[in-house]
């Protein structure tokens, strides 16, 4: 009798959870994104005779109900720590956390990736760069990984054989190497990217690189809106946000900074992104493809063009004072072959800046 009272009892507060769980699942709207994520949620699938046959229906409506499930982003927080603290775990989804600094796995080396990226830079080099007068440079920049994984038991690149080959396939570049001026705090604890107001050594060794006149007195102001990262969504862990500041000079306010995509002007911070789910946008508003900067009080009438990916929106506006034209250029948003159109290859500095978790995954070039 007493077993039967708790199977009873058991299966009424089982019932009684799913119950209550879907009730508020039909009541509750439907969220269009998730901010710890960063990305669109799946909405409520179209409902008729074809989606249905099809199984497209089914399938869109499960991904629905997980990305509405109440309490979503507690049970993934709940998860992620009993995963960590409790199962003992190194890693949740390829995302680990030591002395409060969150990083993903990024293994092995993907020779054939840097072999591809290789490929399109030496396009780029050859098409635009090989027969004018331009001064052309490489550098690297290390990701987080560099400074955590394999001093903490975590597998990681060979970063000293990335750099050999990068080297050996870019041998028309003039390598700056920039490793010894980084260290982990100058990384975001939540994020990919490095903070830009302690990069300033980074950017004048990349300038001494590039032998040219580095003017590093700049104000550093704070961002009042709260920064969390990429890391700190997939991680699904309790971190606390940091704080994001951007470095401003004088001459910022004097220069125009053109973006062709949408063929405007912008500005060197864009503080309409601190309503974005990612505030590191402030930077030259993100992944744009192509954008230049022109300061007509600079210290040379050198031009630079930057070939980059997202750790170049910030790292930039160094350069603003040291250059009368800077042209910005992302090949993972803009084919190479129509650059032409927009820019006019000569005697410019060129510095192709790319990041080791871009070289490694380089399929996104175009």
């Amino acid at each position: 009798m007493l077993t039967k009272v708790k199977n009873i009892i058991t299966v009424v507060l089982i019932s009684g959870f799913i119950l209550t769980f879907l009730i508020v699942f039909l009541v509750t709207d439907a969220k269009e994104s998730s901010i710890s994520e960063r990305r669109k949620l799946a909405q409520f699938p179209k409902l008729n005779k074809e989606t249905v046959l099809n199984t497209e229906f089914m399938s869109e409506f499960e991904s629905y109900t997980l990305d509405q499930f109440p309490l979503r982003d507690r049970f993934r927080t709940l998860k992620a720590t009993v995963l960590y603290n409790v199962m003992q775990m190194k890693d949740n989804n390829d995302i680990y956390v030591v002395d409060g600094y969150a990083s993903k796995l990024d293994y092995p080396l993907n020779v054939d990736s840097l072999d591809y990226a290789s490929r399109r830079i030496g396009y780029v080099y050859d098409k635009y760069l090989k027969d004018t007068e331009a001064k052309v440079y490489m550098s690297i920049i290390p990701d987080k990984n560099y400074f955590l994984a394999e001093k903490n038991g975590y597998p990681a690149l060979d970063y000293n054989k990335l750099v050999e080959v990068m080297q050996e396939k870019n041998q028309y570049a003039s390598y700056i190497d920039i490793f010894p001026t980084l260290e982990l705090k100058d990384y975001y604890k939540t994020d990919t990217h490095w903070r830009q107001e302690r990069i300033n050594l980074t950017a004048a060794k990349l300038a001494e690189g590039m032998n040219i006149k580095f003017v590093p007195n700049r104000a550093m102001i704070e961002v009042s809106e709260p920064f969390y990262g990429v890391y700190y969504g997939q991680a699904a862990l309790p971190m606390e946000p940091e704080k994001l500041y951007y470095v401003e000079s004088s001459s910022f306010a004097d220069c125009k900074v053109f973006d062709y995509e949408t063929n405007s002007e912008m500005s060197v911070y864009d503080m309409e992104k601190l309503k974005s789910p990612d505030l590191y946008e402030i930077y030259l508003s993100g992944s744009k493809s192509l954008i230049t900067i022109e300061n007509p009080f600079a210290v040379t009438d050198r031009e630079l063009i930057i070939f980059r990916d997202s750790f170049g929106s910030s790292i930039a506006p160094y350069f603003i004072d040291s250059y009368s034209k800077i042209t910005i250029i992302d090949i993972r948003y803009i084919h190479p072959d129509v650059l032409g159109n927009f820019v006019k290859f000569n005697n410019q500095d060129v510095l192709f800046l790319y990041s080791t978790l871009v070289l490694n995954n380089s399929v996104t070039f175009k």
